[in-house]
């Protein structure tokens, strides 16, 4: 029988700032208050699988005799941030979920934690990912009801966020590994555009991953992605992301498309529910909201990305047949049944194939490019319902598939709630259109969540 869990209420950061500044507050006393977080719900929830209490103790030290004297280094100076289980940490293993990795030390920083470090955040410890950020669950339960999921594959950063142990924790989507788990936890996820955020020092080389931030708060994403960005910049051939150093301000959308998506056949009854309530009060607050039926380039694109998921799937594991063949290689019993059955189905596929898949995705893209400057951006579900009973599955993807396959920004705003738990708006803004996003997401925000409560 699980232990009963406080409510789960997550921990802005960035309104703590003014304390800070005028002495009222310390981000050592900040951290204490996580920590306290983390004593109340870490036993049950496991969100961290490894933790570094002292060194972040000294670290957020530090950065109160930074603001004490009035020169903090950015304005995620001594916040406390879990980093996902995948991305290299030079002072703790990174074990990407898997018993390939157990115990692992890389020796170097991924380019996100050392922007991280750079700009005084206080790396508390790694957060729990699935398999090789796929579909192996590693035993993170859901802060708002310990019997569900939390969704992956950032599990971990999700869950802490939700309970309040950090205000942030950096994850990474592919697939669905953030959208989802932002819904079931009821916090903010971000997908940046694609290539937004430098993944250097992270196992995840497939050409549909973005890093970006499980967050309290919309000013909390936006000013830890644009910190990490500044210093680290994009990846490789990417221009970085675009937008204000400051939080993106609210701004009404004139126009807006809903996707349906091929998630619509699968959704539970009560969530189509409440996303249509969202939308009716998006119409009658003047804002116009155009449908597939309404618009054949809407339609287009459903038809477009009908097939994301499987897409999706099938590029993802002809991009992982190595290391996975390696491992199998050397150990196959380090890997689980779901990821030898994913690269046996992998190795089937051949070059030909994949350029299909490419040129298809390429195509999708193009489709839903088409519709920047006649809609603001376009909304659907983050999941099809709130998070499943059982900790053995990270739910269904089929909701958040179609914006890691076309390389749009996406966030899921916590503004909905279904018996009592979360459940997620996604938006989904143009490619390199990231801060737009944010303002408009933060007006729908304001306007279907203005308690903050859902």
């Amino acid at each position: 029988m699980l232990p009963r869990l406080p409510t789960p209420i997550a921990r802005p950061f960035h309104t703590a700032l003014p304390a800070f500044r005028e002495g009222r507050d310390t981000p050592r006393a900040y951290l204490e208050r996580c920590l306290e977080a983390i004593a109340a719900f870490e036993p049950v929830v496991g969100a961290f699988v490894h933790l570094e209490i002292e060194a972040a103790r000294r670290a957020a030290d530090a950065s109160s005799l930074r603001w004490q004297a009035g020169q903090p280094l950015s304005r995620l100076d001594g916040m406390p941030v879990g980093i996902k289980d995948l991305v290299e940490t030079i002072d703790m293993p990174t074990q990407c979920g898997s018993p390939v990795y157990e115990g692992h030390r890389s020796g170097r920083d991924g380019a996100s934690v050392i922007a991280l470090r750079q700009a005084g955040a206080v790396i508390l410890g790694k957060t729990v990912a699935t398999e090789f950020a796929a579909a192996v669950a590693r035993g993170t339960r859901n802060p708002w009801d310990p019997n569900r999921t939390p969704g992956g594959s950032s599990s971990g950063s999700a869950a802490a966020v939700a309970a309040g142990m950090v205000p942030v924790g950096l994850g990474a989507q592919v697939v669905g590994s953030l959208i989802r788990p932002g819904s079931y936890c009821g916090v903010i996820a971000f997908k940046p555009s694609l290539g937004a955020i430098n993944r250097g020092g992270a196992n995840d080389d497939m050409s549909q991953c973005v890093h970006g931030p499980l967050a309290a708060t919309l000013e909390d994403a936006w000013i830890f992605t644009r910190e990490v960005a500044d210093r680290a910049g994009g990846d490789p051939g990417y221009p970085g992301l675009y937008g204000p150093a400051l939080p993106p301000a609210a701004a009404r959308p004139r126009r807006i498309a809903v996707l349906e998506t091929a998630g619509w056949k699968i959704a539970d009854r009560a969530a189509l529910a409440a996303f249509e309530a969202s939308v009716d009060r998006i119409a009658a607050a003047g804002v116009v909201v155009v449908r597939r039926a309404d618009d054949p380039r809407i339609e287009a694109v459903e038809q477009a990305i009908g097939d994301a998921q499987a897409a999706s799937v099938a590029i993802v594991g002809y991009e992982t047949r190595w290391p996975l063949n390696t491992y199998r290689a050397k150990d196959p019993s380090k890997l689980s049944r779901f990821m030898l059955e994913r690269l046996a189905k992998a190795e089937t596929l051949t070059l030909e194939d994949y350029r299909r898949l490419l040129a298809d995705r390429d195509r999708a893209r193009a489709t839903y490019a088409a519709l920047a400057g006649t809609f603001d951006l376009a909304v659907t579900l983050a999941a099809p319902g709130i998070a499943p009973m059982g900790i053995e599955s990270t739910g269904d993807t089929i909701f958040n598939t179609p914006a890691s396959l076309l390389g749009t920004p996406a966030l899921s705003l916590p503004v909905m709630h279904v018996d009592g738990l979360p459940l997620g708006l996604q938006t989904m803004g143009f490619l390199n259109e990231d801060a737009a996003l944010f303002g408009f997401s933060a007006w729908l925000q304001a306007l279907l969540d203005p308690s903050g409560k859902a």
